[in-house]
């Protein structure tokens, strides 16, 4: 899985199973017992992001300040995003749905955002009529957003706003107190 990780992150979906086999030191009959095919290695990929990022949901759930922690983790996830994207589109052209092949990583990344949103919301740090789901939509249309911006400046203004309205009106940027 490092060498297709690294393969990946130089190569994207353009990646070939002989490139990780030799990247990792085996033959590619072994990558094949594990991963029949390069969408299932790419498959395996994008579940290791979400159970990455439901692990860092989880232990961002445990900081003291939810609030920051909810704004930091999202916005950090928001910027690391293109290689989730990129393996989430090559899966997509595929003909691989991956909301369905995601089964349980969805569901304990929901329900680690969940934790992590109702702790910022119970600080008074995030808006009160959200859900997990409208958190999960906002994170998800933050990444694509991010992923057009034409520079670095404008990329994490982008994401300033689009998460800035997770925040009670008395809390955005600019609010009158």
């Amino acid at each position: 899985m490092q060498a297709a990780r690294d393969i990946f992150a130089v190569k994207g979906p353009a990646l070939s199973t002989e490139e990780v086999a030799r990247a990792a030191g085996v033959g590619i009959g072994t990558v094949f017992r594990h991963f029949p095919s390069k969408e299932k290695l790419l498959e395996a990929l994008y579940h290791e992001r979400l159970d990455h990022t439901a692990e860092r949901a989880r232990a961002a759930a445990r900081a003291p300040d939810p609030g920051v922690a909810l704004f930091d983790f999202l916005t950090e996830t928001v910027l690391d995003s293109s290689t989730k994207i990129a393996l989430a589109d090559a899966l997509a052209d595929a003909g691989i749905d991956v909301r369905s092949g995601a089964g349980t990583r969805a569901h304990d990344l929901t329900d680690a955002l969940t934790v992590l949103l109702t702790r910022a919301q119970r600080a008074g740090a995030a808006r009160a009529d959200i859900g997990a789901p409208e958190l999960a939509a906002v994170l998800y249309g933050a990444s694509r957003a991010a992923a057009f911006a034409v520079s670095e400046e404008v990329r994490s203004r982008t994401v300033r706003v689009i998460l800035d309205g997770l925040r009670p009106p008395s809390r955005r940027a600019g609010a009158r107190r």
